[in-house]
């Protein structure tokens, strides 16, 4: 792979962080090229991969991640991984006397990780299992790209809404066994034990788990030669919010040169909720976005609710997508695309911008917390260019809220970072030929950046604009969910009419995503919002239990008048300075 790259750590906590980074994990292997002959790809996998060597001699590419969830999380998923599995001889016993040994039944696999295990042993899939134009296949050792050209024509048939329960039910990759580290202390089922506070995350980060923590930490920053920082995805709303908040206060003590981008994940709903539970979500958002986003470089939300407090607006409608908010599976993976395109600029070959330029760019005069938009995908007429899909996108942007935090109605704010991925095959300017004029100002620019920027300046003249254009797309590989709309063909652009009925669509090969972060007035909306919410109610008489887990009642006070504070930064100050001039030259 490359020579040089500025590497990134990636830290999952929580089942819902971990559903969402499995889908983006899953949507980086399919852009994974083990070929040395071909071109280096546009995403430089190396920033987030590493590489490694099997106790067989094989090289491996795994994550350079570490992902925590609580016991019972795992179900099928061996902790320590299967690739370096030293096939331990159970003769080694050394026990004279009887013995009686119990094995628990293991869990039973979905359709998918049995076909997994197949290639992985280098089966072969039921022909039946493929399309009429499959090519046969010799025994042996098999590729990861023969793995994902293999399962790309069983796609069609994978249908794990009903059979995925955790977020392993779909993972497509091997992990390190320095990646996985289970908190035995708490279940991630049952009603008894279960991390529900923020302080019992926060009681967490201490003893043995805090040197298991620094010492998989250690192991993954020494490999590294330019390391940029840490992407830390983290749930928002329950326990791992507190611990995922001494975390990053860790992280800034130890590696306070190094970028910190923290994303605060929330599902739309939880299981088996209750008003009390709806409580205890909330004051954990709180408390984590303020706390996190004071020890990050930048913290942005990223969510499919309408709203982190107890009665949230619906969640954001996709045209081009048919997906079930309610199921983590269907709404992990929206989440995942769009951080996907989000993510890019920092794992770029080229022109890549590092998570210190991005979080300088946008988090200013302390305001860390940022908000993330995404179309998700791009609308796109497939051979038709930029401006032709821009111009029909002329009243409104294209892209719905991934942060609960709608856009401002008048285009207001103070800086925006937006990333365009997958145009590949697509033209980026019109060329309209010499004496014709051009339908739309975009339709008259000599580049894609120029039609971009200038589009989005349409809505917001005056705010600062950043932007990058990626031409590889999103790759989508089995076990994605098929939640595309008909009019999309293979490669997710728009077709001139859906497929004739009664006929299948074909499943979809990649998508085009249009992403942004943005910084602004409705930010100060949005936390208020928090603050208010949160603020409400006697804590001591409504949930006494959530103070009772390490939470000092001086504390939480002195955290809420902090967000108060936090988000005044946001506050726009223009029109009140415009009329206070007005007022003295009079």
């Amino acid at each position: 792979m490359s020579s040089f790259c500025r590497e990134v750590i990636t830290l999952q906590l929580g089942h819902y962080s971990n559903f969402v980074g499995t889908h983006w994990w899953n949507l980086q292997d399919a852009s994974l090229s083990y070929d040395p002959e071909s071109p280096p790809a546009e995403v430089q996998s190396d920033v987030v991969f590493r590489e490694g060597q099997t106790l067989g001699g094989h090289v491996t590419y795994t994550p350079r991640l570490i992902a925590m969830d609580l016991k019972g999380s795992l179900r099928t998923l061996r902790q320590e991984g299967s690739l370096y599995d030293a096939d331990k001889d159970a003769s080694a016993v050394t026990w004279e006397g009887s013995l009686m040994m119990h094995k628990e039944s293991p869990s039973a696999k979905n359709s998918f990780l049995e076909d997994l295990d197949k290639l992985d042993n280098g089966e072969i899939l039921a022909e039946a299992d493929f399309s009429s134009d499959s090519q046969p296949q010799h025994s042996g050792a098999v590729g990861v790209d023969t793995v994902n050209s293999r399962l790309a024509r069983v796609q069609q048939g994978y249908r794990l809404e009903s059979s995925v329960k955790v977020w392993s039910d779909f993972l497509r990759i091997h992990l390190h066994p320095r990646t996985v580290s289970v908190i035995h202390q708490y279940n991630h089922d049952g009603e008894a034990d279960r991390l529900e506070a923020f302080g019992q995350g926060e009681c967490l980060l201490q003893g043995a788990l805090l040197e298991e923590l620094e010492d998989r930490l250690h192991f993954f920053v020494e490999e590294c030669d330019y390391l940029q920082g840490f992407q830390l995805l983290c749930d928002l709303a329950d326990g791992f919010a507190g611990l995922g908040s001494k975390l990053t206060e860790m992280l800034q003590d130890s590696y306070g040169g190094r970028g910190i981008l923290t994303w605060g994940l929330a599902p739309v709903s939880h299981p088996h909720s209750t008003p009390v539970k709806d409580l205890f979500h909330l004051l954990n958002c709180t408390l984590g976005t303020l706390h996190m986003s004071n020890h990050s470089s930048m913290f942005c939300p990223l969510t499919l609710r309408g709203g982190l407090g107890r009665r949230p607006g619906p969640p954001p409608e996709f045209p081009l997508l048919s997906y079930d908010p309610s199921l983590w599976y269907h709404s992990s993976s929206v989440l995942a695309l769009a951080l996907d395109a989000l993510t890019a600029p920092y794992r770029l070959r080229n022109n890549s911008a590092p998570m210190w330029q991005l979080a300088d760019t946008l988090a200013v005069s302390g305001r860390k917390v940022v908000a993330a938009y995404g179309a998700v995908p791009f609308p796109m007429m497939h051979g038709s260019s930029l401006p032709d899909a821009l111009s029909a996108c002329s009243d409104a942007l294209p892209w719905k809220p991934l942060s609960a935090c709608p856009e401002a109605a008048d285009g207001r704010c103070y800086g925006r970072w937006a990333t365009l991925k997958g145009f590949e095959g697509q033209k980026l300017i019109s060329c309209p030929s010499a004496g014709i004029k051009p339908p739309t100002p975009l339709h008259s620019l000599h580049s894609g950046e120029e039609v971009l920027a200038a589009y989005i300046r349409s809505f917001s003249p005056s705010a600062p604009l950043a932007l990058q254009l990626v031409s590889t797309p999103s790759k989508l590989t089995p076990p994605f969910p098929q939640i595309f709309s008909p009019w999309l063909g293979a490669q997710g652009f728009l077709q001139q009419q859906p497929p004739p009925p009664g006929s299948r669509a074909p499943p979809l090969s990649s998508v085009p995503i249009m992403a942004s972060f943005q910084t602004g007035p409705t930010l100060e909306n949005w936390l208020s919002d928090l603050h208010r919410a949160a603020s409400t109610f006697d804590i001591r008489r409504v949930a006494p239990s959530f103070l009772s887990q390490g939470l000092e009642m001086a504390d939480y006070q002195e955290a809420l008048e902090q967000l108060r504070l936090l988000a005044r930064c946001y506050r726009d100050d223009s029109s009140w300075r415009s009329s206070s001039e007005e007022d003295d030259d009079d």
